[in-house]
């Protein structure tokens, strides 16, 4: 996996403007909110998707390259002053805080709209740039990604029950991580099967909530220079999480239910799904 990581930071490199573009400021942005830091998780879930389906890397490249720009752009609003107000990501100054609230918004805009153009122009066929694009788009739309961040935002000081905040996170975090997974399996060259459609369903259902459940853990139990970001943010903002619902050691149980279930929605597919195997033990066991 550090192989996928290291081809996606050179292909991230590759689709994001050059830093000594005009506008100059606004690139260096771009490139400073995604470029050298997360674990590209996004990313490695689109290669492994892609490896049961036998899809060409540089295709791979691309749309985990889209993935990773709309989830950098994603964090750098997330982080405004607006939104959760935070001043680390990947233990550096957030995007605002570096560049400033105003452009801070633009560099996420700029983010957004760079992962469409990388899909656009992908060496592929049309069927696999169109279905590429739908999946990108209904994860970032208000029934995905955005719609998840504006109930977050209606959800502060208010206590939801475990089927609200699960629907909340499955379009927050869950909707991003579903259409890398999908985005991957549409890069092969043939359309997908019932029988892979729905193993790869179950599996991204499973690993999207854990990896919210872990989070949510990790927010209470680690310190700042491990977790990259400030700790303890959703409890300071009242903020609804599976901690503060099922309490912590039911939380980390929950966290391994969803590891198992993921695991056994790849028992069909054999050794291929190693990769995805692997994924999943890395959501679930960055809580120990």
């Amino acid at each position: 996996m550090p192989r996928i990581v290291q081809r996606t930071e050179r292909a991230l490199e590759h689709y994001l403007p050059s830093s000594d573009t005009p506008p100059t400021t606004l690139h260096d942005g771009m490139r400073y909110a995604t470029l050298g830091g997360g674990k590209r998780l996004r990313a490695l879930l689109c290669h492994a998707a892609g490896e049961l389906v036998e899809a060409d890397p540089a295709i791979l490249d691309g749309a985990a390259s889209a993935i990773e720009m709309i989830h950098a752009y994603s964090l750098v609003h997330d982080d405004l002053p607006a939104m959760d107000n935070d001043l680390l990501r990947r233990g550096q100054p957030t995007v605002h805080v570096r560049y400033g609230e105003a452009m801070a918004i633009l560099v996420g805009d700029g983010l957004q709209a760079q992962a469409f153009a990388v899909l656009g122009d992908l060496p592929a066929t049309p069927i696999q740039r169109v279905a590429l694009l739908k999946e990108l788009a209904s994860a970032s739309s208000s029934l995905g990604m955005v719609g998840g961040q504006a109930i977050d935002l209606a959800s502060v000081g208010r206590v939801l029950a475990r089927e609200q905040l699960e629907q909340m996170h499955r379009l927050k975090t869950g909707a991003l991580l579903r259409a890398s997974i999908f985005m991957g399996a549409h890069c092969g060259p043939l359309p997908l099967s019932g029988e892979l459609h729905a193993a790869l369903d179950v599996y991204q259902r499973a690993v999207g909530l854990a990896f919210q459940v872990v989070d949510d853990i990790l927010d209470v139990t680690t310190d700042a220079a491990t977790l990259g970001k400030t700790p303890g943010k959703d409890a300071q903002d009242n903020k609804p999480t599976y901690v503060s619902l099922l309490g912590l050691d039911a939380s980390r149980a929950l966290a391994g239910d969803l590891g198992e279930r993921a695991h056994a929605a790849l028992a069909p597919l054999g050794e291929r799904a190693m990769h995805l195997h692997e994924l999943a033990d890395m959501v679930v066991h960055r809580i120990r």
